[in-house]
């Protein structure tokens, strides 16, 4: 690096202090008055411009330093840039080195409405026909549709329709009848609302409760007409009458479909309307099994709600549910198959499964998945997938959708190794075109020349010749009939250093006809093209490779400029203030002389007087 030549301080300092300081004899005193740090205050001299051209004269030796420093930052930038673009290349090289991507497969079925496929790699190649004629299914429990109380227990006159248990709850409004308007509040009896169907119909229209149906009737001696688009209350709806046929000849009667109680699965237990109140032991501590999976509640605190949620996050394998349209809880597997649902309560734990009707329901079995392969024996799959264990077929899977016949023929999956040569020609062709364009010099309207980041070094034009002589040159040693790029149809360029898959033809044929031969041409651990080009790559970016080597090198090279600069700037600084203090030590000779200069003046006048 080239050294540091000031202007001589020294040599100032004499100039300085032979002419201005020496007329005065002393500068002590005067020199320390800060005031006289002013430039020119009292000799008119704007020194500080002085001292300021000086530093800048002597800065000037740094703007070279700076540009070399900016080209080196520029080049370890652009090398940075190549070692990305190799790493992401060494990515593709790694997925054509493993010899498990040359067994990819692929399934494809006939009818994808009765099955798909999927094919793991190694899977066994052919054609398959699937006859399945029943799809698996889970089991469940309905639990007692008797579980709960009847809607009025007490009497029409003694339950309100806004706190009754009703399936749905009754909206306050109006609704209508033979095009007659009956308005209903949440506070009125069930009784009040029979009373103001008779009322509004002026008695044509009667309705009354059954407490041993739990159903609402409507009679009346002509047809009834129900509803209107203007109603406000679904009480129509809630009461299971709406929509409902007429029966009868003389007197026609419209009858709610179902029993009309139902439990109330988010209030508390004590107020769900089960027949049977849920108990715990007595402190808090209810539980129940399900699949053997102990079921923790608390019958004064939580709902049915909170329980079925228990058992449907819980490791039963069961989900919970409360029908509403039937009345009653269901549990399913979460599993499909013909495999059971066990539930009851714990001994001394409280009764939660017996007062809801889930010990007493109906296991519906669920059902295994029946099919055959090939018109072969039937065979048994738990679930609508159908894997290898279940059919035979190595690394054969199908999913069934539907009963029916559908073909799945297993096949290599040669456009995902086509795909990855492919990709391996685009990522290798962004390295080299990376190292040209920063090697390019441009010209511009005018002719003036403009060398590229990396014109002219060596290290990067070797890594992109080294590259193309290690990814295409022929390979020794192996036993198959590829030997190179060439035999796949990718050629080289001619002009630089790129890749191009001049013959499609040339790579299906190959990968179609000898696979085995693609494979151990990329593949083979010990002569391989992948063992080349991998080797080449580390080489050039791994953790001692040429890339981080050189980078290394240029850093060193940018960090002692910028030590160069620190120490100039140092002796600047140092110079700058020295300058300072002499310019300041002139003003306050100056100062001084003109002190004496205003006495001797002022003493000569006095005396004239």
């Amino acid at each position: 690096m080239a050294s540091v030549t000031s202007t001589s301080s020294s040599s100032l300092g004499s100039f300085l202090s032979s002419n201005a300081l020496a007329s005065t004899g002393s500068t002590t005193s005067s020199a320390g008055n800060s005031s006289l740090a002013i430039s020119g205050l009292a000799s008119g001299f704007d020194w500080q411009s002085v001292v300021t051209q000086l530093a800048n004269a002597e800065r000037a030796a740094e703007t070279p330093w700076q540009t070399q420093q900016s080209a080196i930052n520029a080049q370890i930038a652009s090398y940075t840039t190549i070692n990305d673009a190799l790493t992401a290349l060494q990515t593709d090289v790694n997925v054509l080195k493993d010899p498990a991507f040359y067994t990819s497969a692929l399934a494809q079925s006939s009818d994808a409405t009765i099955a798909s496929g999927t094919a793991a790699p190694g899977a066994t190649v052919g054609s398959y026909l699937f006859n399945i004629t029943q799809l698996a299914t889970s089991a469940r429990i309905n639990g007692a549709a008797s579980m709960g109380n009847i809607l009025a227990p007490n009497g029409a006159g003694n339950v309100t329709i806004g706190s009754a248990a009703f399936g749905t709850p009754v909206t306050p409004g109006t609704f209508t009848i033979n095009g007659a308007q009956i308005n209903v509040a949440s506070t009125d009896t069930l009784q009040d609302v029979f009373d103001h169907i008779a009322a509004a119909t002026g008695g044509a229209v009667t309705a009354s409760y059954d407490s041993t149906t739990d159903k609402i009737s409507l009679a009346s001696n002509s047809d009834i007409v129900l509803g209107s688009a203007t109603d406000t209350s679904n009480f129509l709806q809630a009461a299971q009458l709406y929509g409902n046929n007429e029966t009868g000849t003389t007197t026609r009667t419209i009858t709610s479909s179902l029993a009309l109680g139902h439990i109330q699965p988010t209030n508390g237990m004590a107020t769900s309307n089960l027949l049977t109140p849920v108990q715990d032991d007595g402190t808090g501590n209810g539980a129940l099994l399900v699949n053997g999976v102990t079921i923790n509640y608390n019958a004064s605190k939580d709902s049915i709600q909170n329980v079925l949620d228990r058992i449907t996050n819980s490791t039963a394998g069961v989900s919970a549910s409360y029908d509403s349209l039937n009345n009653r809880i269901v549990l399913t597997n979460k599993a499909t198959g013909d495999i059971g649902i066990s539930i009851q309560d714990v001994a001394g734990k409280g009764n939660f499964a017996a007062a809801t009707g889930l010990s007493t329901g109906t296991l519906q079995r669920g059902q295994n998945l029946l099919y055959t392969v090939n018109n072969g024996p039937q065979l048994v799959s738990q679930t609508n997938s159908i894997g290898a264990v279940s059919s035979g077929v190595t690394g054969l899977t199908v999913n069934a959708v539907k009963a029916g016949s559908v073909s799945v023929t297993v096949a290599s999956d040669t456009t995902k190794i086509s795909n990855a040569i492919q990709q391996f020609v685009t990522d290798y062709n962004k390295v080299q075109t990376s190292i040209g364009a920063q090697q390019i010099v441009t010209t511009d309207s005018t002719g003036k020349t403009t060398p590229g980041t990396l014109t002219g070094d060596v290290t990067a034009s070797n890594i992109g010749s080294q590259l193309r002589s290690s990814v295409f040159s022929a390979i020794s040693g192996l036993s198959g009939t590829i030997s190179m790029l060439s035999s796949l149809g990718i050629q080289t360029n001619g002009q630089d250093n790129t890749l191009k898959v001049t013959d499609s033809t040339v790579l299906t044929n190959a990968l179609t006809n000898n696979l085995s031969g693609v494979k151990s041409f990329f593949s083979d651990p010990t002569n391989g093209w992948v063992t080349k080009v991998n080797n080449f790559i580390n080489n050039t970016i791994g953790d001692n490779g040429t890339i981080p080597n050189h980078q290394a090198s240029l850093q060193t090279q940018t960090n002692n400029l910028t030590t160069q600069i620190a120490n100039l700037e140092k002796k600047i600084a140092s110079d700058s203030a020295h300058w300072s203090s002499e310019f300041q030590a002139m003003e306050a000779a100056e100062s001084k002389i003109n002190q004496q200069m205003q006495y001797l003046t002022s003493q000569l006048n006095s005396t004239k007087g």
